[in-house]
């Protein structure tokens, strides 16, 4: 089926487009490709990860320094073979042509949902399977070709990545292309039929820069802080440790890890004992334990510990929930503890960036229209996720506040459900995939218009123009 062919490593521009052009040119070729094919691509794919799923651990454990195995078939490799069988159960439904009502007397009309041809991928380091094949799955159920651009940050994950997508896919459906920042300025300016970029908003601002030069439609997969709202008559227990359980997954490296907790002042004191009750019954230690994941790199662990200490010089009290005794400050392990920051102000970088590791900041509220007005002020986020049983104030959050999901009494569930849109808004994202969402976003909804014999639907624009014919239109303007 394949001849493996791979771009060289660090490929230039030039060569990123000769193959993206010899790829829209099979695309053009062979036309739009049947649902028997989508599902056999989508089929290739679903067997690459499973086959390897035992790999990508490997790589990406290797690629993190500790990342347990539980954490990767879950988030990566269950979550990405659930959604491609999720396209590729649905897919002939998603193609079937929609009703549509006639708009005239013998007319006929149809909407066709037309591959866009190849879209680019750029994935990230945090999730790099599933950021891959997640908007990988709906490409293909969509009818399209892909070139995918993995993280530099997982070499060794993207390596395998580029070995198996070459021994699968034929070089005109799928390609990887492996290197640096300047190949993904140069993947990013390439005239793709769709970019996805999943990644930070300050990099966003760049590939759709490069991508508005030849008017790429992007999908924007962002992040930004999402925060968790706690009402007053909330299960603190119940909230913390799903707070805390998203919030050390991956070491919170995660786009939707909750970013800072909003708490009534006079609960605030309970909800820290809780979290440190969750970290230490999931995580009795950290430095040792592989079920802790390390920060990506030094730089990174290097960033949350300068976050801690940038907050503590603005006054904030700083809880660490590392275990008794423990030393976390080695750079070559990179465990960064839990750490609850206590009086987080805006004049601290924990509430100016993304954080992006387990570093928490608790902000307190007096009144419900406080804790909305402060969510309000900010960009909006990626998620919301408000904890309580309390109906009228979980309907002011649904409609008071924008948001890219809202989560009620959870942290990031949605994105498992591929019945459900993921995307953000704003600062946060532009555009959705998963499921039925993915397939629209990645297809051209063209109208198919059938004229009538007599062509009466167009007749009024046809000179002469005659007193009757005037008549008619004001007759159709009053009715």
């Amino acid at each position: 089926m394949t001849n493996q062919f791979r771009l060289p490593v660090e490929p230039t521009s030039a060569q990123i487009r000769a193959h993206l052009d010899a790829m829209k040119q099979a695309q053009l070729r062979d036309g739009p490709p049947s649902a028997a094919l989508r599902r056999d691509r989508i089929d290739r794919a679903i067997d690459l990860l499973r086959s390897n799923k035992r790999a990508f651990v490997d790589a990406i454990n290797a690629d993190y320094g500790c990342r347990n195995t539980q954490q990767t078939l879950l988030a990566d490799i269950l979550a990405s073979v659930e959604g491609l069988r999720f396209n590729r159960e649905h897919l002939e439904t998603w193609m079937a042509q929609p009703a549509t009502a006639e708009p005239f007397p013998g007319v006929r009309t149809r909407v066709d949902y037309q591959p866009l041809g190849v879209v680019g991928i750029i994935s990230p380091w945090n999730f790099p399977v599933v950021l891959a094949f997640g908007p990988l799955g709906s490409a293909f159920a969509a009818g399209n070709r892909a070139m995918l651009k993995p993280s530099e940050l997982t070499p060794a994950t993207s390596e395998l990545m580029a070995v198996l997508i070459a021994r699968y896919f034929d070089a005109d459906e799928l390609t990887t292309v492996l290197g640096g920042a300047e190949t993904g300025a140069a993947f990013s300016a390439q005239p793709f039929d769709h970019l996805v970029f999943t990644g930070s908003t300050q990099v966003a601002q760049h590939v759709m820069r490069a991508a508005s030069e030849n008017l790429v439609p992007v999908t924007l997969e962002l992040g930004g802080k999402s925060p968790v709202l706690i009402g007053k008559d909330a299960d603190l227990r119940l909230a913390a440790e799903r707070v805390m359980t998203v919030k050390t997954f991956n070491a919170g490296q995660i786009c939707l890890s909750p970013d800072y907790v909003l708490i009534p002042a006079d609960r605030a004191d309970a909800f820290v004992e809780h979290a440190r009750a969750a970290v230490s019954q999931m995580y009795p230690t950290i430095r040792e334990n592989p079920d802790y994941t390390s920060m990506i790199d030094v730089r990174g662990f290097e960033r949350q510990l300068a976050l801690v200490d940038d907050a503590r010089s603005h006054g904030a009290q700083v809880v660490s929930l590392a275990p008794a005794g423990e030393e976390l400050s080695d750079p070559l392990v990179r465990k960064m503890a839990p750490t609850i920051v206590r009086g987080a102000t805006d004049a601290m970088r924990v509430m100016q960036e993304e954080i992006f590791g387990p570093v928490l900041p608790v902000v307190t509220y007096e009144t419900f229209d406080d804790a909305l007005a402060y969510i309000n002020a900010r960009p909006r986020p990626l998620a919301l996720y408000y904890f309580s049983d309390d109906a009228a104030e979980s309907g002011q959050v649904a409609t008071r506040t924008t948001s890219g999901a809202l989560v009620v009494n959870d942290a990031m569930t949605h994105v498992f459900f591929d019945t459900l849109p993921f995307g953000g808004v704003g600062a946060s994202g532009m555009g959705h995939y998963h499921g039925e969402y993915g397939y629209r976003t990645f297809s051209h909804a063209k109208p198919v218009v059938f004229q009538s014999a007599g062509g009466e639907s167009n007749l009024l624009m046809r000179a002469p123009y005659l007193p009757a014919s005037e008549t008619a239109i004001h007759g159709l303007i009053d009715a």
